[in-house]
C-alpha cells in the first residue's frame, strides 16, 4: 500500500562509481515514470522508528520501474553512509517522487544544451546525455564536468567513451560532447591545466552565448554561483541558465 507517496523500493543492484559514492538501482513499486533531471525523496525507518529523509538526483529517466540513484557519501551524514557503504541487493527502502519541474530536460525543447557539473552533481545530467542520446539529438548537447581529479568522476567510463567517440561518424549513436576540468590533479597526458573554472576555460568548452543554449548547472553551491556569474559575463541570458545545487551557502 503507498501512503502520504512514499512508494517501497526493492534495492536490485550496487555499483561503486567513486571511493566515496555509488549508483544504486532500486525497483520502484507503481513508479509513473520520471523526466531527465528529477529527483526522488529517500526515507530510512530504524528499528526504533526514528526516520531520515534525504534527497537524491536521478541518473535514469523514462518508464521504467527501475530508477538509478546517484549517492556521494558525506561522512557526518545521516542516510549516505549507509547507502554508500552499507547498503546491499535485497534492502527495501521507501522512496518519494519523481519530484522537481524546473531543472528538467526534455528532447522537444528549442535549442542547442549546456550542461556543466561539479562533483557528484553529474547524476541528473547524466540522465540528460542518456535522454539525448537515445531520442538521437546527442549532437545538440555539450557537457562540461568539472572533477577533483579523474578517479572522482562519478559514471567516468560511460562518459568517457563518449568523449573518445561513440558517435562517429556512421554511427547511428549521435553522442553528447564531453568535456573535462580538472581542479587538482590531471590524468597523464592530459593537454590542459589543472585548476579552478575559470572564464576563460568556460568559454573555451560551452556553446556560445549567441547560440543561445539552454543550460543547467549542478553541483555545491559555491561551484554553481561561481559558474552562472561566469556564464552571465560571457553573455548567457540568465533566463537560460537553470541551476541546482547542494550544501551551505
Amino acid at each position: 500500500m503507498i501512503v502520504a507517496g512514499w512508494r517501497p523500493a526493492r534495492v536490485v543492484g550496487v555499483t561503486e562509481q567513486t571511493a566515496s559514492s555509488r549508483s544504486i538501482l532500486l525497483d520502484v513499486s507503481d513508479w509513473p515514470g520520471n523526466d531527465p533531471g528529477q529527483h526522488v525523496d529517500v526515507r530510512l525507518t530504524a528499528e526504533d522508528g526514528y526516520q531520515a529523509v534525504r534527497s537524491y538526483s536521478l541518473a535514469s529517466w523514462g518508464d521504467s520501474t527501475v530508477v538509478e540513484l546517484g549517492v556521494d557519501e558525506i561522512p557526518t551524514g545521516e542516510v549516505s553512509p549507509y547507502l554508500v557503504r552499507d547498503v546491499m541487493v535485497g534492502d527495501e527502502l521507501e522512496v518519494k517522487g519523481p519530484l522537481g519541474r524546473f531543472f528538467v530536460w526534455r528532447p522537444d525543447q528549442e535549442g542547442p544544451v549546456q550542461l556543466i557539473a561539479g562533483g557528484s552533481g553529474i547524476v541528473p545530467l547524466v540522465a540528460m546525455v542518456r535522454a539525448a542520446e537515445a531520442a538521437g539529438v546527442g549532437s545538440s548537447m555539450r557537457l562540461l564536468y568539472s572533477v577533483r581529479s579523474a578517479a572522482d568522476a562519478m559514471f567516468g567510463d560511460e562518459l568517457r567513451n563518449d568523449a573518445e567517440g561513440d558517435g562517429a561518424a556512421g554511427s547511428e549513436r549521435a553522442a553528447v560532447d564531453v568535456r573535462w576540468a580538472y581542479t587538482r590533479s590531471a590524468p597523464p597526458g592530459w593537454n590542459g591545466r589543472a585548476g579552478r573554472l575559470d572564464a576563460d576555460a568556460v568559454a573555451a568548452a560551452v556553446w556560445p552565448a549567441d547560440r543561445r543554449p539552454l543550460v543547467f548547472v549542478c553541483g555545491p553551491t559555491g561551484f554553481v554561483e561561481h559558474v552562472s556569474r561566469i556564464l552571465v559575463e560571457l553573455g548567457h541570458d540568465p533566463e537560460r541558465v537553470r541551476t541546482e545545487r547542494f550544501g551551505g551557502s
